[in-house]
């Protein structure tokens, strides 16, 4: 059986966060190895508190997820919160393991979650890294085009940069793949309607488990983004 490591924050009203996480990647018949960054006191309409792990629990359940039979072969991470959470976790992954960092700088329901700056390390070393267009602006500190910001994440160390077409225009939802080596792709699908909480987690838990079950980033991708299309549509 595939197992993956994902790290962030659980969601009081089940619509995103661990709980997400867990019910994809049981989906695509994998298990998760949680580690809890924040208890998040949430509503679908607004995050009423936030209460931190430490960065000492956080190091401590990684290294203890990291001993489960099977272990986990890749990482997704999402909420941290803060800097020495995230310097934390950097600490306590293996280096050669994949991650799949899903920048989360605020909730849906509009409650900040973390500083632009705060990923250090990780936001370096990540095999991809998941922004929507509003996280990539703020994180490239650019207003140029999708490829433009996201070479800018690409040049800080990543691998590549995923980003997220969920909250543009049109009749297709379009998520762009910007590699190191300057190759660009696009995943269309059509948009549609409505909303809903937990799509960035699903997409990052989708894409680690299939990146942990040995596929290379592009197809990690592209099947990533049909799982998600998949439970949207149901």
């Amino acid at each position: 059986m595939t197992a993956i490591l994902a790290i962030g924050g659980t969601d009081s009203s089940g619509g995103a966060g661990l709980t997400r996480d867990t019910a994809m990647a049981a989906g695509l018949g994998a298990v998760v190895r949680p580690v809890v960054t924040a208890v998040t006191v949430q509503t679908d309409a607004a995050v009423l508190a936030i209460h931190p792990s430490t960065p000492q629990a956080v190091a401590d359940q990684a290294k203890a997820a990291l001993t489960a039979v099977p272990a986990p072969a890749a990482a997704k991470i999402g909420m941290l919160g803060s800097a020495a959470v995230a310097s934390a976790v950097d600490a306590a992954l293996p280096r050669e393991m994949p991650i799949v960092l899903d920048p989360v700088l605020k909730a849906t329901s509009g409650g900040r979650l973390m500083a632009a700056d705060g990923f250090g390390a990780l936001l370096k070393r990540a095999i991809l890294v998941t922004p929507n267009l509003a996280e990539l602006e703020v994180l490239s500190g650019s207003t140029g085009s999708i490829e433009t910001q996201a070479a800018v994440l690409v040049a800080q160390g990543c691998q590549a940069v995923l980003v997220k077409g969920g909250h543009g225009t049109g009749a297709q939802s379009i998520d762009v793949l910007c590699t190191g080596d300057g190759a660009v792709l696009s995943l269309a699908a059509q948009r549609l309607p409505g909303s809903k909480r937990g799509t960035g987690c699903s997409l990052a838990t989708a894409i680690a488990c299939h990146l942990a079950k040995g596929e290379n980033l592009q197809e990690a991708c592209r099947l990533g983004k049909d799982a998600v299309h998949r439970w949207l549509a149901r």
